[in-house]
């Protein structure tokens, strides 16, 4: 039995998590579980799993959480924190062994740090952590003699057709994107944030599925697989894969392709992640290739979704500039969502920001976290034309 502690359970991978665990029972023992602002969800959950403790936004919170539990009969009294020291209690717990870090957004870059320090193997799912501050992460993964094992569809395809190979051996990464709801649009001015969120074909959490909209999460996911497999950003290609039945591919230097093919289900990536090495029975439908009748494949339009550059220039400039691309379009998508700035604002804010930011050479933690800081002040104060 395998002890975990997952790291944002009341969102849309955590809650997932918790499915597949539910499907394999017996295999897992739930030590941990942190959240935000869902409490009433995290005590739904906290009592299926009973977990010895239990984290969540801020202390009035902590109080709601403890209420609940309170009116049980059982005795079932889990340690209730908050905050970010609440968040790192969860990543460090002494009994777990594997952390699921299923949040959005730099909140996730401490807590992994934490428990990577703690000794723990990583299933991540929070591409943030290693845009800000991928240096140091892996740097701390080869100190520590600990494992990342990726959850993001695409990462986990390519963890899979790597297979241990070398990354010397490897002449492409091909990441495979939806293209999101508006590909072959040209004119996005008039985009809602309603259309936005209409995801053609997966179902994520709202920043998530913005980012796909904007090709964002493509751009994010190239930086985490440059520090992931550790190829420079010129061997990774995006490559519009509508279908999203092919999760992502390598091509080596021999001119073999290899390719990882799965349902649009993100229960699968979880799955091999919580149970690597092994591969038990899973709990997603099987992939019928004969009715799907074909696959195709197009290049991304980065004239009208300019993301892709801004990561290729973010990782040329280096330094603290990944993670105030990062900050930066975090704060852009919460300005759209609330009606405040247009769809093609959210790339104007990004550039903006960017070009504003001196750069810190191998920043530390403290020195990510400011730049992160910085450039979530300069993105609510960037003015976007209408």
């Amino acid at each position: 039995m395998k002890n975990i502690a997952i790291i944002g359970s009341t969102g849309s991978i955590g809650t997932q998590a918790l499915d597949v665990i539910n499907h394999l029972p017996g295999r897992f023992r739930v030590v941990a579980l942190a959240a935000g602002r869902q409490v009433e969800v995290l005590a739904e959950q906290a009592l299926r799993h009973r977990p010895l403790l239990l984290s969540v936004a801020d202390e009035a919170r902590a109080a709601e959480l403890r209420r609940l539990l309170a009116q049980r009969e059982d005795g079932y009294r889990p340690e209730i924190v908050w905050g970010e020291d609440g968040l790192e209690r969860v990543a460090t717990h002494p009994e777990s062994e594997l952390v699921l870090t299923a949040v959005v957004g730099a909140i996730g870059v401490r807590p992994t740090l934490a428990a990577i320090e703690a000794g723990k193997d990583i299933a991540l799912a929070n591409k943030e952590t290693l845009v800000a501050a991928g240096e140091l992460v892996m740097a701390a993964v080869r100190r520590c003699g600990v494992r990342i094992v990726p959850v993001d569809s695409e990462h986990s395809a390519i963890f899979q057709c790597l297979g241990g190979s070398d990354a010397d051996r490897v002449r492409r990464i091909l990441l495979t994107a939806s293209g999101g709801p508006f590909r072959g649009w040209k004119d996005l001015s008039g985009v809602t944030p309603e259309q936005a969120l209409r995801h053609p074909r997966w179902s994520m959490g709202a920043k998530v599925t913005i980012d796909s909209a904007t090709l964002m999460n493509k751009a994010l996911e190239m930086i985490e697989a440059r520090w992931l497999f550790g190829v420079p950003m010129s061997k990774i290609e995006v490559v519009v894969h509508p279908q999203s039945i092919l999760h992502s591919a390598v091509e080596f230097c021999d001119g073999s392709i290899i390719a990882q093919l799965g349902p649009t289900d993100m229960r699968l990536p979880i799955q091999y992640a919580l149970c690597y090495p092994e591969r038990w029975e899973g709990c997603t439908a099987p992939l019928d290739l004969a009715a799907l009748g074909s696959l195709t494949f197009e290049r991304p339009d980065e004239e009208t979704f300019p993301s892709l550059r801004y990561a290729r220039e973010a990782v040329a400039a280096g330094g603290t500039m990944p993670a105030v691309m990062n900050a930066a379009n975090e704060v852009a998508v919460g300005r759209f969502l609330k009606g405040e700035i247009p769809f093609t604002g959210i790339f104007a804010v990004v550039a903006g920001v960017m070009a504003r930011h001196e750069v810190v050479p191998r920043p530390d933690l403290d020195a990510i976290l400011a730049a992160d800081r910085w450039a979530r002040s300069a993105a609510r104060q960037q003015v976007v034309s209408a």
